[in-house]
């Protein structure tokens, strides 16, 4: 385990170098001219624009703006928003709070559809609760997460007024109420995912024959199902709901907006309706760190719940 941990660690090097440099040059390919949005209008001479330029090295050529860009992301520096005056890491980490807290209540509903309702779906084959797990499945999977939250926020906040629609909360039970309308409506694409793996993880580990041999031991259904079924088809649940839980930040970035949360896909956003170059790439490479870092936990939590899984070798 802890090979496979170091191994992948040293794989982040790469794969961080890989996406640094694809999210700097297509965010300079960005049309519009950053220096003229900060003067703050199109009635700025020509002097000023220079100033500018040569301020936030834009008038330098593009590869050597990566490169000093690089050089400062080494050594942990995100650089300083164009629009806000602030380093992009104080931005990242006062919108982070409210992203993750969508994040982890949208994983946590989701799982808690997901779950029951596939392992039902599986006991239950081919009856009318199958039919209606499928269903489920096909609509969450089909329903684009901005057009879900549109529904909710119809429905829950103008027709039903039972819960707000705008902003994060203020904490505590006022952040849950508030957070639960956007995490229901991005938690249920995720659950209909994890709903058909669910199933088909369960299906086919019903039919094993230490099923049939626990059956014939005597052992209650729910022992059956929960303790020895569910337990052998977790690998594939947990390898689609850690993936899943990686695409909630940037499914997040979306339901933000819809919502007016003001996390980190909303502070993304902005800075590309402003050509905020560094909080733009800063925010981009965050995320996809964190969505790498992620993929590890989702490897090491294989060998804790299947020791037969092995890696780096060995039988």
């Amino acid at each position: 385990m802890a090979r496979l941990i170091a191994t992948r660690l040293l794989t982040l090097i790469p794969m961080m170098l890989i996406i640094t440099t694809i999210v700097f040059f297509l965010v300079h390919m960005i049309p519009g001219d950053p220096a003229r949005l900060m003067a703050g209008g199109t009635r700025v001479s020509p002097a000023n624009l220079a100033k500018i330029r040569e301020t936030y090295n834009l008038d330098k050529p593009v590869v050597t703006q990566y490169g000093l860009w690089l050089s400062d992301l080494a050594k942990g520096d995100l650089g300083r928003s164009f629009r806000q005056r602030r380093e992009v890491t104080d931005l990242i980490v006062e919108r982070l709070p409210v992203t993750v807290k969508l994040a982890s209540f949208s994983f946590l509903l989701s799982l808690a559809i997901a779950i029951p309702l596939g392992i039902l779906a599986a006991v239950k084959r081919n009856t009318w609760i199958d039919l209606v797990a499928t269903a489920f499945a096909l609509v969450g999977a089909s329903s684009p997460v901005f057009f879900t939250g549109i529904l909710m926020i119809l429905l829950f906040s103008f027709k039903l007024q039972w819960l707000p629609s705008i902003g994060p909360g203020e904490g505590g039970w006022d952040t849950v109420v508030h957070l639960f309308l956007p995490s229901l409506a991005l938690g249920i694409s995720l659950a209909a995912i994890t709903t058909r793996i669910t199933r088909s993880a369960m299906v086919e580990a019903l039919t094993q024959d230490y099923i049939e041999t626990a059956r014939a031991k005597g052992l209650s259904s729910r022992s059956v199902v929960f303790k020895h079924a569910f337990r052998n088809a977790l690998v594939p649940i947990v390898t689609v709901a850690g993936l899943q839980f990686g695409f909630l930040l940037v499914g997040s970035v979306l339901v933000e907006q819809v919502f007016g949360l003001g996390g980190l896909g909303s502070l993304l956003i902005e800075a590309v309706q402003v050509r905020d170059y560094p909080v733009v790439q800063g925010a981009t490479v965050f995320i996809a760190a964190l969505f790498i870092l992620i993929n590890l936990a989702v490897d090491v939590a294989y060998g804790v719940i299947d020791p037969r899984v092995r890696y780096g070798g060995g039988a």
